[in-house]
């Protein structure tokens, strides 16, 4: 009887005490966090010694950056969870990556009788290298144009977020002059010709939000960030939202006088300043290719909505139709850590009249190749 009290006073003293260490007793690496809590920073050399394995059960995180971490996995697992038997995660959280990035504007205005005004950029050539940790990227992009002697005024900042649920894009494009017109109303018999044309600047703002209802089997990751693999082949439906503002000024009353009769427009002052928000719809799709280190990427979406031009518009203020279009597609080359890639991206904005149509494009091509560690 002695020996059985005994044994319970024993086990009562041993909970007591677990209780009151918090119940860390069971976990040797929290004991051992506990003997360093005083160097602050020690969990930072954890991190650089394991090569940023934030999941590390042996790091001694701090509260604050416990937090954190618990506030990512929650969202991890939220918005970035996949039916692994189509999309698994690389298991690498760092990218290091090479990328050279080209794109050109157009510009097309339909009148009556078969007249028109064309004209499209220079193709406009970037170049530079990205590192990139789990979601956060830095890195430089040079303008190609200085190597050849061009001396081209234009700036574009892009900003992309996507996991599995949804996505969100933003872009911001400048430029002014290095256009060439290529068809002028009547001028030259009415046939393509090719005109250095500067008295030209155009801004753009575009931002758009959209919903994957496949996102169980479906990632634009895979194919547009390169952190997931995609195993089979999958689609989805596409909902979103899209706000873009574009400023449009042309001055044609530079233009030879012999070129200048064949204007279309009432005043060869011309300002198209606007804004759009739409509603976004369309369909993307994932083709993995055997075997699976190909993935083809083709998505297309249109949005239809309310468009609100500015007092200093050509046509001054009006409320309008909104109506553009995007169209993607990436091909992606995987080999273990090795990754390469083309992406081809296409964006139109439609804005029409009594008087005419005014068609604006944005399209960009992006070469990438990089490695995952």
């Amino acid at each position: 009887m002695l020996r059985r009290i005994a044994s319970h006073i024993r086990t009562v003293i041993v909970l007591l005490t677990l209780f009151a260490a918090g119940g860390r007793a069971v976990h040797a690496s929290e004991t051992a966090c506990d003997t360093i809590r005083h160097k602050s920073t020690y969990w930072i050399k954890q991190l650089i010694d394991n090569g940023f394995m934030i999941h590390d059960t042996t790091i001694c995180y701090p509260a604050f950056p416990r937090f954190a971490l618990n506030v990512y996995n929650w969202g991890d697992r939220t918005f970035n969870s996949y039916d692994t038997d189509y999309v698994v995660g690389t298991g690498m959280n760092w990218k290091l990556q090479g990328k050279t990035y080209g794109w050109m504007e157009s510009q097309t205005m339909l009148f009556p009788k078969n007249s028109r005004i064309s004209m499209h950029s220079d193709l406009f050539m970037d170049a530079g290298a990205y590192i990139s940790f789990m979601a956060v990227s830095i890195g430089y992009m040079w303008n190609m144009d200085k190597l050849f002697d061009r001396d081209t005024k234009r700036h574009t900042f892009m900003f992309d977020f996507t996991c599995s649920r949804f996505s969100i894009n933003y872009s911001k494009v400048s430029s002014e002059g290095g256009m060439i017109l290529t068809h002028f109303g009547g001028y030259n018999d009415n046939h393509d010709f090719r005109y250095k044309f500067d008295d030209i600047s155009v801004n753009s703002v575009n931002l758009d939000a959209y919903y994957f209802f496949n996102h169980r089997r479906y990632s634009h990751a895979a194919a547009y960030s390169y952190s997931k693999y995609q195993l089979k082949s999958a689609g989805t439906a596409i909902v979103g939202l899209n706000y873009n503002d574009q400023d449009f000024r042309m001055d044609f009353s530079k233009l030879p006088p012999d070129m200048l009769e064949y204007l279309p427009l009432e005043d060869p002052n011309y300002t198209f300043h606007h804004y759009d928000i739409a509603a976004l719809g369309g369909y993307g799709h994932n083709w993995v290719l055997k075997p699976r280190r190909w993935l083809v990427n083709l998505t297309a979406m249109g949005a239809i909505g309310y468009k609100r031009t500015f007092q200093d518009a050509t046509y001054g203020r009006r409320n309008l139709l909104a109506n553009n279009y995007k169209i993607s597609s990436s091909l992606v080359y995987n080999h273990r850590k090795l990754f390469a890639s083309a992406q081809a991206k296409f964006n139109g904005y439609l804005f029409f009249n009594s008087s005419f149509t005014h068609f604006s494009t944005f399209s960009s091509l992006t070469l990438t190749v990089g490695m995952r560690f």
